[in-house]
């Protein structure tokens, strides 16, 4: 017959708590019932003793982790090559062990989760999202014509961020980055890039977001399919470009994306318009404004010269005499619509010229700024083969101007010869 409780039985208070072990017993009793589950996971710790498997498996976009047994009579079913970083599906049923106090799963069976069921379980995601309207059209936000800060995130030291970088500044050298380093492969992607996506959203002074990851194979790519990603995307605020660089397998990202850019370079030239591109613009304006008002102007005065040559006029001074108020008042008028015609031309051009002014380089150095440049081609220079600089090369570290290389420093009116004394002590540069 079973010993009765030293405890009284019911509801545990604080005058009648229950033991640790009455306790646990409980939590097993419960974990027991919920029987046998399928999960999905990635095996991060794979070990045998006694001819049993020991390891643990961890959630592939939350940072949950379970430990779990395979005995060895169901090991000798399951396939040979599953290994430490394979994701699989088992089938488990929960254990608490009593005298530790830890929860594992026995595993009964464990399959490797195929490229098939991954492209099955894409496909329907897909589909719930769009069925939400997250990849509509009428959803996606405009790009900003001249963007002053980018907000990029990609991974640490990675060639999409340098290609990104090299090719938005050589567009326009003064627009300026927001970097958020991120996973873009493996299963922290979901998290940090959704992280990263809210963190950039919430920057006031970032006007358009890049995603950017230089390819890769269908797996590699899958945290961009995942829903917490797309569903930071679809709720940023900001303008987002997807440049993740694959055409064959299109990551969920791409759909609900303001713009799919083919590649990280490829977003950075679609995003930031070129300066001489632009400058050209501004004097292709310029030229059509001096033809249509010198063009308005030449048409006026052949009216008038039409209206002059007519016969009646040719002997109508007595016209002029009897309606010389009127010919008065609508000269003047002329002259009042020809000078307003006139003074907005001259306003339209004097806006297009300080435009102009702003994006000339001259501006910069009125500023105060100086351009330095390499007047000899001798040795030094930043580039990685280590020949030397050319004349003219623009100086933008110490090593490109050694000691005793001659140097030419144009200011805003003029420019000086001076000689490298080579770095500075206390210098500090990038």
């Amino acid at each position: 017959m079973a010993e009765a409780p030293s405890f009284a039985e019911g509801p545990p208070t604080f005058e009648n708590p229950w033991p640790v072990g009455y306790f646990s017993g409980k939590i097993k009793s419960y974990i027991d019932r919920l029987g046998t589950a399928w999960v999905e996971g990635e095996i991060t710790q794979w070990g045998v003793s006694g001819g049993n498997i020991y390891g643990k498996l961890k959630d592939t976009s939350e940072d949950v982790t379970v430990g779990f047994n395979i005995w060895s009579s169901v090991r000798s079913k399951l396939p040979a090559d599953l290994k430490q970083g394979d994701r699989v599906i088992a089938l488990v049923k929960p254990n608490y062990w009593l005298k530790g106090g830890t929860l594992s799963m026995q595993v009964f069976e464990m399959r490797h989760l195929g490229l098939g069921d991954l492209l099955e379980r894409l496909e329907r995601l897909r589909r719930q999202l769009a069925s939400e309207g997250l990849f509509d059209e009428s959803r996606k936000k405009r790009l900003p014509f001249l963007p002053g800060c980018i907000g990029l995130i990609t991974g640490k030291d990675s060639d999409a961020e340098k290609d990104v970088l090299r090719n938005a500044q050589l567009r326009w050298p003064s627009v300026s980055f927001r970097v958020v380093h991120a996973a873009v492969q493996g299963d922290r992607v979901p998290r940090e890039v959704a992280a990263a996506i809210k963190t950039l959203d919430d920057d006031a002074e970032v006007d358009v977001i890049i995603v950017a990851r230089g390819g890769g194979d269908f797996q590699n790519l899958l945290g961009f399919s995942d829903e917490s990603v797309v569903r930071a995307a679809a709720a940023c605020r900001t303008p987002l470009v997807s440049a993740i660089g694959h055409e064959a397998d299109r990551p969920l990202l791409d759909e609900v994306a303001d713009l799919r850019a083919s590649t990280p370079t490829d977003a950075a030239k679609r995003l930031v318009p070129d300066v001489s591109e632009e400058l050209n613009k501004v004097e292709q304006a310029r030229a059509r404004l001096s033809l249509r008002v010198t063009a308005f102007v030449r048409s006026e005065i052949d009216r008038i010269e039409q209206v002059r040559s007519r016969p009646v006029l040719q002997n109508a001074s007595w016209i002029v005499d009897t309606r010389a108020e009127d010919l008065t008042r609508y000269v003047s008028r002329g002259v009042e619509l020809m000078n307003r015609v006139l003074e907005r031309a001259g306003t339209t051009t004097s806006e297009l010229s300080a435009r102009l002014r702003t994006l000339s380089p001259q501006s910069t150095l009125d500023r105060g700024y100086a351009i330095v440049q390499r007047a000899d081609g001798g040795p030094g220079g930043s580039g990685s083969s280590g020949q030397g600089s050319r004349a003219g090369h623009i100086v933008r570290r110490p090593v490109d101007a050694p000691l005793d290389s001659s140097l030419t420093i144009t200011l805003a009116s003029g420019a000086l010869r001076a000689r490298s004394e080579g770095e500075l002590e206390t210098s500090t540069h990038r």
